[in-house]
């Protein structure tokens, strides 16, 4: 079952008339999936790309093997890109991409221990970075980062598509 956040999120954004898609590294395809569980999820959800691995990161979204290089796979930049390049595969009107580290075994270091997630959303050609650290295992780090992807949502859905009772405006 979703968390009230995510329920929140997609009944705002059905009743915008917005759709959303995702690429997910660190929740591999969790987000996607409690979006899914939604009752609004058949006019919300569009769809979303799981590319764990930085090989797919380059083959299927075609980041550059030299970024993921410079600045790893679990990075703000590397996620930035990857909501970049999703906007070419997968049309709707809100883009957004996490990645991040649940376990020890990446790209962990002291200014990025285990637990730091990134996520990056496009809206309304709006570019809007985040960077969080969260507690816990790995399961309740990737449902902290689903639940801040909605709050992030939520947050800038009021500032880019106002929405009345009788009205939408954009």
């Amino acid at each position: 079952m979703p968390s009230e956040i995510v329920k929140e999120c997609s009944k705002a954004l059905a009743e915008r008339g917005l759709c959303i898609a995702f690429a997910e590294s660190a929740t591999a395809g969790r987000l996607s999936a409690e979006f899914s569980l939604c009752s609004e999820s058949g006019t919300v959800l569009k769809g979303g790309l799981v590319c764990y691995d930085a090989f797919l990161k380059q083959t299927i979204l075609h980041v550059p093997a030299d970024m993921i290089r410079t600045f790893t796979p679990e990075s703000a930049e590397v996620t930035q890109e990857l909501a970049h390049r999703l906007q070419t595969f997968i049309p709707a009107d809100i883009h957004m991409a996490v990645t991040g580290l649940t376990c020890p075994g990446g790209s962990e270091t002291a200014e990025k221990p285990v637990g730091t997630v990134f996520l990056h959303v496009y809206i309304k050609g709006k570019s809007i970075g985040i960077r969080e650290v969260f507690k816990g295992n790995p399961e309740e780090i990737v449902l902290k980062a689903v639940d801040r992807a909605a709050e992030a949502i939520l947050a800038e859905l009021p500032k880019h598509f106002q929405h009345t009772d009788d009205q939408l405006l954009i």
